[in-house]
């Protein structure tokens, strides 16, 4: 267990690395004008990402957010690796939103004190999907609050995302099946 848990710091510590090296090239990420944090706080089903490393296999993902009294967002990350089946992982992540972007812009932190970028590049009136992205355009995700959108929905933030300067190739459809039968 203690092997593991070795495993998945120094797992989460190349991405913290990777999230600082080098300058993009990449012009900023846009962001949404604002974010109503109580709307956006909750559960969000990852519908397709381009993943971050240890996301590569997830299915069932879901990102879920509560704010705390100190005013940062705490996060849980949860998802099955490799299989409707497989073994449940978790990661919690602590965002801070970053000051005068109208919350839509926050840093990420998954083991001090390393910090990924995390922008609400697109995100619906009702609250129903977003897309958060990074100015390197190397990891994306869209999510909604629920575990399937149809096919149209979908397409239409796939154009989002390809919109943001991605190539939407990579996107990778997370397999959502609910509910789950052992949770």
């Amino acid at each position: 267990m203690k092997r593991r848990t070795w495993i998945h710091g120094l797992a989460m510590l190349a991405l913290g690395c990777a999230a600082l090296s080098g300058c993009s090239s990449n012009p900023p990420m846009p962001a949404v004008k604002h974010v109503d944090l109580d709307r956006f706080m909750g559960a969000w089903y990852v519908i397709a990402d381009i993943p971050a490393w240890p996301e590569r296999s997830a299915y069932n993902e879901v990102e879920s957010y509560a704010l705390r009294p100190d005013g940062r967002v705490q996060t849980t990350l949860r998802f099955r690796d490799g299989a409707f089946d497989g073994k449940v992982k978790t990661m919690h992540p602590v965002g801070t939103v970053v000051p005068q972007t109208n919350n839509a812009r926050w840093t990420m932190q998954f083991i001090w004190p390393f910090q990924a970028e995390y922008v609400v590049a697109y995100l619906d009136p009702d609250y129903r999907s977003t897309i958060i992205g990074r100015s390197k355009r190397d990891y994306v995700w869209i999510m909604a609050r629920t575990p399937q959108l149809s096919e149209t929905e979908y397409q239409s933030l796939v154009s989002e995302v390809r919109k943001l300067g991605y190539d939407a190739s990579l996107l990778r459809k997370v397999p959502q099946q609910w509910p789950e039968a052992s949770q």
